[in-house]
């Protein structure tokens, strides 16, 4: 708004000083009547002049005046005086008609003027050219520059280049709005330093995990070859089987943390298929390590649709947190339970059917304010300090529940509860 009222104060001051010259030249330029007695004493002085014996050639050069010495109407001299808007006077010598008198000094004035209106005529036109080339300069500056370096930004921030910084001109009309566009830039480049800064945190996670976990797998599996090979007394071949088994289950997990962005999760396959609700028994059994899991009823007899090895992974990952955060037995009841669904593509409902896994410990349970994060990726309660873990335990049971076609519910009731809803066939 400045540079705009700098130029409507400019141009009107140009106009106020060209219209003061109009006036100027109006007063100037008005109109002069002949003053007839200064004329008339001129002619006398001449008529005197000649009686005294004065040349004609004198008289012409003293008054400034052309005199012919004919008595003839159409003589040229006289004829070029009259086109010439002459003012004539009859001249008497010695009381005798002498000839014409004839003044031309509004042709002299005329071409005073003519010559005094061209030079003003050119100063006026140089004056508006300056002032127009002025405006142009001042335009361009203020309004078409910044657009230009606007565009080339715009242009440079398409192409990713942030580094290059956007000229700020505090005085033109476009001085805030450059300054924000620039602070934008700051802001993109922060943003991408914290996404970068993110992404290596991320793999650098991932790769110590997948370090430090593939290692002891190795020996595990190492051990478990050379037991098997050796039939060492003391050992069950089935437990070695089994502690075999779960050595290729960690590996095949820690392959797919190793190979998986978590931002982009269909990489974590889940194939759900029909499989006999009796399986979960079987994963409870197998983390008896944990501690001691009390079977509270019988899991009833169905088939549910289950990843067998995304399950084995969720109920790991339950009974684990509950292992390590509240260290207490950890008691497993089960029932069915009937939700209605809405239909895909339709506003109708039906019965869906669910197998409820509820696994309770009888620790302090989870902090109020915390319940709603602890599915977040990352996130790891105000208890979990001196406990090792990535913060990725809940967040993947969430996910591999879902995928399923199931789901998870997580509250405190006399200790820390999880009811992993699984799909019915």
């Amino acid at each position: 708004m400045k540079a705009l009222s700098r130029v409507t104060i400019a141009y009107t001051t140009v106009m106020i000083l060209l219209l003061l010259g109009i006036l100027y030249l109006n007063v100037q330029f008005a109109y002069r009547q002949r003053d007839l007695v200064y004329y008339n004493d001129m002619l006398h002085r001449i008529e005197r002049s000649l009686e005294n014996g004065k040349t004609i050639e004198d008289m012409e050069d003293t008054f400034d005046c052309i005199i012919v010495e004919s008595t003839q109407i159409n003589d040229p001299k006289l004829a070029e005086a009259y086109r010439n808007s002459a003012f004539v006077l009859d001249l008497t010598v010695n009381g005798e008609y002498f000839g014409k008198v004839a003044w031309t000094d509004e042709l002299n004035r005329y071409k005073t003027t003519k010559r005094g209106f061209f030079g003003i005529t050119v100063l006026v036109w140089a004056f508006a050219l300056i002032f127009g080339y002025l405006i142009i300069g001042y335009f361009h500056r203020n309004f078409m520059k910044p657009v230009k370096e606007l565009q080339h930004f715009s242009e440079e921030i398409a192409k990713g280049n942030l580094e290059e910084p956007l000229p700020i001109h505090k005085n033109n009309v476009f001085g805030n709005f450059v300054e924000a566009f620039d602070l934008m830039r700051e802001q993109l480049i922060a943003a991408r330093n914290r996404e970068i800064e993110s992404e290596k945190a991320r793999k650098e996670l991932v790769t110590e995990l997948s370090h430090d976990v593939k290692t002891p797998v190795a020996v595990i599996k190492a051990t478990c070859e050379v037991m098997e090979a050796q039939g060492e007394s003391g050992f069950s071949v089935d437990k070695v089987h089994i502690i075999s088994r779960k050595a290729d289950t960690i590996s095949q997990l820690i392959s797919n943390m190793m190979h998986a962005n978590l931002e982009d999760l269909e990489k974590l396959d889940v194939h759900p298929t029909e499989e006999n609700s009796n399986i979960i028994i079987n994963y409870l059994e197998s983390l008896k390590q944990y501690g001691k899991i009390i079977l509270e009823n019988e899991i009833p007899g169905c088939l549910i649709r289950i990843d067998r090895l995304r399950m084995e992974q969720t109920i790991d990952n339950v009974v684990g947190n509950s292992y390590k955060y509240a260290g207490t037995d950890i008691h497993v009841s089960f029932d069915m339970l009937s939700v209605d669904m809405p239909v895909k593509d339709s506003d109708k409902l039906e019965k869906a059917e669910f197998l409820r896994i509820r696994i309770k410990d009888d620790g302090p349970g989870v902090p109020e304010d915390e319940l709603p994060l602890i599915c977040e990726k990352y996130y790891r309660g105000s208890n979990a300090d001196k406990t090792p873990g990535s913060g990725l335990g809940f967040y993947l049971v969430k996910y591999y529940m879902q995928k399923q076609g199931g789901g998870l519910e997580y509250y405190n009731d006399g200790g820390f509860v999880v009811e992993l809803l699984v799909r019915k066939v």
